[in-house]
C-alpha cells in the first residue's frame, strides 16, 4: 500500500451525556472526504479510543466503513494493552473493510525490542494486512528500536511508520537506515522536516479542522517541491501546532477547533477535562490567524 497524502485521525463527537453522537460522527467523516483528505484514521487516540468500550471501538469500524463506502481508504487504530485484544481489533478492522492498521507500542508494559517484535508479528499473523507502525514514546514509554524494525522487516506487511517522537535524529535514522519503511509525519509541528526527508504522508490530527491547510502544505512540498513556499505555510501553522503539541490539552484543543469550524465535537470523556477559557482564547486566535495567513499564501 502506498501511504501518500493527508490522513486525518478523526475525533469522536459525543453528546452531553457522553454517548457517541452517531449523526455527528458521520458528519465529521463526510467533511473530511468533502475537503479532499486522502484517507482517515478510525479509532486513533485523537478519537479517544482509550475511553471507548470494546463494543464502541468495533462499532466505529463498521459504522465508518458504511459512511466512507469505499470513497477513500481508512486505517484502523487497533492499539491496546493486551496483545490478544489488539489482535481482536485487527481482525475486526479487516472484516469491516479497513485498508491498513495503525499499530503502536502497548502502553505501560515497556517491552524490549524482541518482546515488542513478538507482539507485532502476532498481530501481523492474525490480520495479514498492511501495517503502519506508530512510534510515540511519550505516550507508550518506549520506542520501536532498530532491532525491532529489523525483526518485523521480515514481514512485507510492515510498510510504513508514523513517527511521533519529536526526535529529528529518528527521522534521519529511519530515512537512511530503513528506506523500505514509508516515512509518515506524526508530529504536527515537524511536517516540513518530514517532507524534506522524503515523507509522503502526514497523519495529521490538526486535519480535523485544518484539512485544507494541511493538504496545501503537503502538495506544496511533496508534489510541487516548493519548499520556500512550504516554509511560509509552515511558519503560519506553527503557532497552532505549538498549542496542540505543547499545551497539554491535545484532544480538547482539536475538538474545540472543530467547533470553531461549525462541526460537532462535544465534550471529552474522562479522564480528560474541558478546556479553560484562556486556552480556548489562545487556540481560537492561533487558528483564525493561521487560516487567514495560509489562504493568502495559497491564493498568490
Amino acid at each position: 500500500m502506498q501511504f501518500k497524502g493527508i490522513y486525518t485521525p478523526v475525533i469522536t463527537p459525543f453528546h452531553d451525556d457522553l454517548s457517541i453522537d452517531e449523526k455527528g460522527y458521520a458528519q465529521i467523516i463526510e467533511n473530511q472526504i468533502a475537503l479532499g483528505t486522502h484517507a482517515v484514521v478510525i479509532g486513533g487516540t485523537t478519537g479517544e479510543n482509550y475511553a471507548l468500550s470494546k463494543e464502541e471501538r468495533v462499532w466505529q469500524f463498521k459504522f465508518a466503513n458504511e459512511v466512507i463506502a469505499g470513497r477513500v481508504p481508512w486505517i484502523a487504530g487497533v492499539n491496546d494493552i493486551r496483545t490478544e485484544d489488539v489482535c481482536s481489533y485487527s481482525v475486526a478492522a479487516k472484516e469491516n473493510g479497513a485498508s491498513a492498521l495503525l499499530l503502536a507500542v502497548p502502553p505501560y508494559s515497556v517491552p524490549t525490542d524482541e518482546e515488542l517484535a513478538l507482539h507485532a508479528l502476532k498481530v501481523d499473523r492474525a490480520a495479514n494486512m498492511p501495517i503502519m507502525l506508530y512510534n510515540y514514546p511519550g505516550r507508550s514509554g518506549t520506542s520501536f528500536g532498530e532491532e525491532f524494525l529489523e525483526r518485523v522487516g521480515r514481514s512485507s506487511n510492515f510498510q510504513a511508520i508514523k513517527e511521533s517522537s519529536g526526535d529529528i535524529d529518528r527521522i534521519h535514522m529511519l530515512a537512511c537506515q530503513f528506506p523500505h519503511l514509508q516515512l509518515s509525519c506524526g508530529a504536527d509541528d515537524q511536517a516540513l522536516e518530514f517532507f524534506a526527508w522524503g515523507a509522503q504522508s502526514w497523519v495529521c490530527a490538526a486535519g480535523n479542522f485544518f484539512a485544507t491547510e494541511a493538504i496545501a502544505l503537503h502538495k506544496t512540498c511533496t508534489i510541487d517541491g516548493d519548499f520556500a513556499k512550504g516554509r511560509r505555510i509552515m511558519k503560519a501553522m506553527l503557532p497552532v501546532m505549538t498549542v496542540l503539541e505543547r499545551g497539554g490539552k491535545f484532544v480538547q484543543c482539536v475538538k474545540y477547533a472543530c467547533e470553531l469550524e461549525g462541526l460537532p465535537a462535544g465534550p471529552v470523556r474522562l479522564p480528560l477535562r474541558p478546556l479553560k477559557k484562556e486556552l480556548k482564547r489562545t487556540m481560537r486566535d492561533a487558528v483564525l490567524t493561521a487560516k487567514t495567513a495560509i489562504q493568502q499564501i495559497i491564493s498568490e
